[in-house]
């Protein structure tokens, strides 16, 4: 398993990511490279929703919206409970909470020129 002991450089000695671990970031990456997805992403890592109030949350059609979120749960980033006839959606863990937003504080840094820190 991939320790995150040392997230702030690289160390020789560190276990590097098998080729199974690295692939399978590629593929969330890949997912998460659409803007509809990531705002998507967003959303879900807030809480539960159906793809009726994430159509009109991020203004994009539902068809369109139930496509991406069959991708993304695909792909493992998010899951799905019912509520009588309602699917709900959410982030699938803690991990993907995370990387979303990390990358959203990174493009925050990006776009308002705040300083960069370690």
């Amino acid at each position: 398993m991939y320790a995150r002991d040392n997230v702030s450089g690289a160390n020789p000695s560190q276990e590097q990511p098998t080729t199974a671990q690295v692939n399978a970031a590629v593929d969330a990456f890949r997912m998460l490279s659409d803007a509809t997805r990531l705002k998507l992403m967003w959303l879900l890592s807030s809480g539960e929703s159906d793809v009726n109030s994430l159509a009109g949350a991020i203004g994009v059609a539902r068809p369109s919206v139930s496509q991406h979120l069959a991708k993304l749960r695909l792909a493992g980033l998010v899951d799905t409970r019912r509520d009588g006839r309602r699917v709900l959606y959410r982030a699938r863990d803690s991990h993907v909470r995370a990387l979303i937003a990390e990358a959203m504080f990174h493009a925050d840094h990006e776009v308002s020129g705040l300083p960069r820190h370690d």
